[in-house]
């Protein structure tokens, strides 16, 4: 029961760390340092797994695969949250870009489009009725 609310905990503060830090340089190193413990641990644990049980039956859990198991899961939703943050700001970015851009070239009516000479604009068109390639006989279209 223990474990369970500690998890709850560590998810919880993963997603409040990562959102209230996400611009902080600091966050990124620690994020890098975490992902070298995480590594380090995950070595160590192949290396020693008699170490990992014992672990997990001092933290309340009967198996070290379990532990892995949990461990693993809290990894997975701190990199689906990155990944979720991460793409949510570079849309802002793609969307405040485009926004500039068009800004930036927009022609007021009635003027012309800069560096466009008057007889490089294509004549007006008839609007489209449908019937223009349709045979009189049979009221099929033509090809």
């Amino acid at each position: 029961m223990i474990v369970k609310i500690l998890l709850l905990l560590a998810g919880v503060g993963l997603v409040a760390f990562f959102l209230s830090n996400r611009r902080k340089a600091r966050a990124k190193a620690g994020v890098k340092m975490g992902f070298v413990v995480f590594l380090l641990g995950g070595l160590y644990a192949v290396i020693r797994p008699d170490d990992l049980t014992w672990l997990a039956n001092q933290i309340g859990i009967g198996r070290g695969t379990d532990l892995l198991l949990y461990i693993l899961i809290m990894a997975f939703a701190f990199v689906t949250v990155s990944t979720y943050v991460r793409f949510r700001e570079q849309d802002l970015r793609y969307a405040r870009l485009a926004r500039a851009v068009a800004l930036q070239n927009a022609v007021r009516p009635g003027e012309s489009m800069p560096g466009a000479s008057p007889f490089s604009a294509a004549p007006a068109s008839a609007p489209d009725t449908g019937t223009e390639n349709v045979r009189p006989s049979d009221g099929q279209p033509g090809s």
